[in-house]
């Protein structure tokens, strides 16, 4: 698989080249820029062969399989479709699109064109995220969960600006919306949401209520409050048992996974893995090789953007690439 890189994105060694070099049959092959410049830059310092004068130009390159997206929020919906559109697979950053809509129309142009489409949500992919799922199974049924995720984000940073789709929630919590969405395996409803609000209209922090349709309650908290130290946790409690995970969107930096089942045993492991990035590209090449339904694509994306834009409308906030309030 050869894959061109739209956007010289911060994440994108992390996310692609760096596990691209551990998998032989994956190539970061080319670049575009906003600024050529700055692309022929990143192409020296990571080893690309090609730079593209402009989007439009890589995606003409019939030479690439697939896409990688690292743009801001807002070109998300916009340059992955035009990507399908071109013949590309796509992997693209979380948060999949600005809103439920637009996710709406980039899965129905991955369905039209045939192409991939995935959600880089890295973090199902590692080992961790299967064991999860085993031991979710094995706490009885689910009755509450609560997740967390927070980091501090500087005030000059991209994500503090609404027209990009910035916001905690959009950055963070889309990863805390996601956990409990999978250990759930159910789309929850927000019943009430309460946010921290710039006047540029940012959710700098936000807590949401969530429902299931099980009946399970959930909180999710988010934040990228300057100062403070970073949080990525979850904890499930079922009829049976309960399970308590640390840092599991990064796992390959440390995890601890504690449990009481419903049988009464205890557990507490460190699940061992590679990088959430190298999994995460080996799945992805894996499934544009057999065909198979992405594990976040699809109805996934378009059920985690649903929920974010009910968390902001609960908070009295609009969803991203809306009108603001009058």
């Amino acid at each position: 698989m050869r894959i061109g890189l739209l956007g010289a994105a911060r994440i994108a060694p992390r996310a692609v080249i760096d596990p691209a070099r551990e998998i032989e049959r994956v190539t970061v092959a080319a670049v575009a820029a906003r600024d050529v410049a700055l692309a022929e830059v990143f192409a020296r310092e990571h080893g690309i062969a090609t730079v593209h004068a402009d989007y439009e130009s890589l995606l003409a390159d019939d030479t690439l399989d697939a896409v990688y997206i690292g743009l801001p929020n807002s070109a998300h919906a916009a340059w992955s479709i035009a990507a399908l559109q071109a013949g590309r697979h796509v992997l693209v950053e979380k948060p999949f699109a600005s809103n439920a809509t637009e996710a709406a129309e980039m899965v129905a142009a991955s369905e039209r064109t045939g192409k991939l489409l995935v959600e880089a949500f890295h973090w199902r992919y590692h080992p961790l995220a299967t064991r999860l799922l085993e031991i979710r199974d094995r706490i009885g049924v689910l009755v509450s969960a609560e997740a967390e995720h927070c980091g501090a984000i500087p005030h000059t940073d991209i994500r503090y600006r609404r027209e990009l789709g910035g916001g905690a929630t959009m950055d963070l919590g889309c990863y805390a919306i996601h956990w409990l969405r999978t250990l759930a395996g159910e789309e929850p409803v927000v019943e009430r949401a309460m946010a921290v609000e710039n006047p540029a209209g940012i959710d700098e922090v936000l807590v949401a209520d969530l429902r299931f349709p099980s009946g399970a309650e959930a909180r999710v908290r988010t934040s990228m409050v300057p100062g403070q130290d970073p949080v990525a946790f979850l904890r499930l409690e079922g009829e049976g048992g309960s399970m308590e995970v640390v840092n599991p969107v990064l796992p390959h930096n440390g995890n601890r996974l504690r449990a009481h089942l419903a049988s009464g045993e205890d557990l507490d492991e460190v699940v061992e893995g590679g990088t959430t990035y190298f999994h995460q590209l080996e799945a992805f090449l894996a499934m544009a090789e057999d065909g198979r339904a992405p594990l976040t694509g699809g109805a996934d994306a378009i059920g985690n953007m649903t929920t974010i834009d009910a968390a902001y409308t609960a908070a009295g906030m609009q969803p991203r690439n809306t009108h603001p309030r009058e």
